[in-house]
C-alpha cells in the first residue's frame, strides 16, 4: 500500500469504531483501508472485552426488558460526569443511539439477554451474544465482505499535515516504514491506557501499580502525534475509565472476566483494614467505575471487598475464586492485613446496621447508622461463615484525554479551525463526552455512533 494515493479513506485502528467507520465509509461508496497497529489475534482493543452497549429504546424487546429514553439516559449521564460533557455532542450520541440497535445488527451483530448478575442492565443495555470478540468478529466479516483492506501490525507513527489537511502517514510494520496517503482520515485507535510513562504524567509513579483491562498496544502513538501536530485536546491525563479489578489479574489483557461486581454487597478496606467511602451509594452501573480512581487513592494502590456466604450467588464471579475463610480473622490473615482492624472495621459495621428489607434490584435503603462513612443501601451483617475476599486494584480501560471534535466527527485545531478531512471516533475522542466518570456500555456507544458518522463523513469529503 506504499504511496497510495487513490484510497478514499483510511481508518487507524481496529476496534468497533473503526470498523463501524470502515463499514459506514465503504457502504457510502469510499475505498477504505483500516490499519491496525496489533497482530490479528489482538485485534480490536477493548472492544475484544467488552459485553454490551447503551442504546436508547422505545419498549422491552428479545432482549431488553424495557424502554429506556432519550431524558433518562441523558440524566444517567449527566449524573456520573457531574456535567461535565458536551452537551451537544451528547445529546446527538443518545439521539443517534436509538438507531444504532438495528444499523448495528445490519452489520452481522446479534443480541441476548443479559446474564443474571450483569450489573442489572437488562433494560438498558444490549447484550453482545458471544460478547464482544464475536460482535468484532461480525463486524470484520462484513468489512471484509465489502472490500475494506485490512493490514494488521501497521502503526502509524507519524502524519504528513498541512494546517487541518491530511496528506498521508507513515506506518511502521514488521519489514520497516512506509508511506500511505489517502483522502481522508478516520483516527479511531483508542487510548493511552497502556503507555504506562504517559500515566504517570497525570499520575506519578503510582501507575506503576495499575493494572491495564485491555492489550498492551493501546499506547497512544496516533493521539500523541494529533496533538503534536496541532490538534486540540480534550479532557486531561488523569480521567480515565478505571474499575476495581482482581488484584491477581494480569499486567495487560486481563479483561472483564477480572473485574468485580460483588462491592455492593459487602464493605471494602483498604490495607489498614478501614473502609473508605459508601459501598451502597447508587446501583452498580452508575457507580462501578467510580471505585478503580478510589482505590488508586489508598496506600499501595491496594483494598480488599470482604463479604459472607450469604452473598456469594448474587454476581458474576472473577476469573479468580475469592479468598475464603471460615472467620473473620482468619480471613484476615490470608489477606495478610491486621486481623484486630478487619475484625474491629467488620464488628462496628454489623453493629450499624439497620433493620430492613435486602433487595439488591432496588434502593431499598438498608443503611448502616452510626458509622463515620455510613453505607446507605444494601447494607446487611457479614456474619454467615464462610467469609470471602477479593483483592482489588485500579484497572485502566481507556483514558479520556483526546481530541476535540465537532458534531460531524470532524477534528477541532487549536487555532481554532476545524481539520479539513480528519475525522475522529471511538476513545480517541470520548473525552468530549466523558469530561469523567463512566455508565455502563456507554464506551461502545460512543465508538459506534460516532465511528458511523466519521466514516459517512470521510466518505463524503473524500467523493466530494
Amino acid at each position: 500500500m506504499s504511496g497510495r494515493s487513490d484510497l478514499d479513506v483510511l481508518v487507524v485502528g481496529g476496534g468497533n469504531a473503526a470498523l463501524c467507520a470502515a463499514i459506514a465509509a465503504c457502504r457510502a461508496g469510499a475505498s477504505v483501508l483500516v490499519l491496525e497497529g496489533a497482530p490479528r489475534f489482538y485485534r480490536g482493543g477493548n472492544t475484544r472485552h467488552t459485553r454490551n452497549m447503551r442504546c436508547t429504546h422505545d419498549s422491552a424487546t428479545a432482549w431488553l426488558t424495557g424502554p429506556y429514553g432519550e431524558d433518562e439516559f441523558w440524566a444517567d449521564l449527566l449524573q456520573v460526569t457531574k456535567g461535565r460533557t458536551d452537551e451537544e455532542l451528547a445529546r446527538l450520541m443518545i439521539r443517534k443511539s436509538r438507531d444504532m440497535l438495528d444499523w448495528i445488527q445490519e452489520q452481522g451483530v446479534r443480541f441476548q439477554p443479559s446474564l443474571g448478575g450483569t450489573l442489572s442492565l437488562g433494560r438498558t443495555n444490549s447484550f453482545f451474544l458471544g460478547g464482544g470478540r464475536a460482535m468484532l468478529n461480525a463486524l470484520y466479516r462484513t468489512a471484509h465482505k465489502l472490500g475494506v483492506a485490512v493490514e494488521y501490525d501497521a502503526e502509524v507513527i507519524d502524519l504528513d499535515m498541512a494546517g487541518g489537511r491530511f496528506r498521508s502517514t507513515t506506518v511502521r510494520r514488521a519489514d520497516g516504514h512506509s508511506t500511505v496517503a489517502a483522502r481522508t482520515i478516520v483516527a479511531a485507535a483508542g487510548g493511552f491506557e497502556a503507555n504506562i510513562e504517559w500515566l504517570k504524567e497525570g499520575w506519578g509513579e503510582i501507575a506503576e501499580n495499575f493494572l491495564i483491562r485491555g492489550t498492551p498496544y493501546n499506547r497512544g502513538s496516533l493521539l500523541r502525534v494529533l496533538l503534536d501536530k496541532g490538534v486540540e485536546p480534550i479532557g486531561d491525563v488523569t480521567q480515565c475509565h478505571a474499575v476495581a479489578i482482581d488484584a491477581r489479574a494480569p499486567k495487560f489483557d486481563g479483561g472483564i472476566i477480572t473485574r468485580l461486581d460483588c462491592v455492593v454487597f459487602g464493605i471494602v478496606v483498604n490495607k489498614h483494614g478501614q473502609r473508605f467511602y459508601d459501598e451502597g451509594e447508587d446501583f452498580w452501573p452508575k457507580r462501578y467505575a467510580i471505585w478503580g480512581r478510589m482505590v488508586a487513592a489508598q496506600p499501595d494502590q491496594i483494598a480488599y471487598i470482604i463479604f459472607d456466604a450469604s452473598s456469594l450467588s448474587l454476581f458474576m464471579p472473577s476469573l479468580y475464586p475469592p479468598i475464603s475463610a471460615p472467620t473473620i480473622g482468619e480471613l484476615a490473615n490470608k489477606l495478610e492485613l491486621d486481623a484486630a482492624s478487619v475484625e474491629a472495621t467488620v464488628n462496628a459495621f454489623n453493629n450499624a446496621v439497620q433493620p430492613g428489607r435486602f433487595d439488591h434490584t432496588i434502593h431499598d435503603g438498608c443503611r448502616t447508622k452510626g458509622l463515620e462513612i455510613e453505607k446507605t443501601n444494601w447494607a446487611r451483617r457479614i456474619e454467615t461463615a464462610p467469609y470471602y475476599a477479593y483483592p482489588v486494584r485500579p484497572g485502566i480501560t481507556f483514558t479520556y484525554l483526546g481530541t476535540r471534535v465537532d458534531r460531524h466527527a470532524r477534528m477541532k485545531m487549536v487555532d481554532g479551525t476545524m481539520a479539513e478531512n480528519m475525522f475522529a471516533a471511538g476513545e480517541i475522542m470520548a473525552g468530549n463526552v466523558l469530561g469523567q466518570g463512566y455508565a455502563a456500555g456507554i464506551g461502545m456507544t460512543i465508538g459506534s455512533v460516532f465511528g458511523k458518522i466519521a466514516g459517512e463523513g470521510a466518505a463524503a469529503h473524500a467523493r466530494a
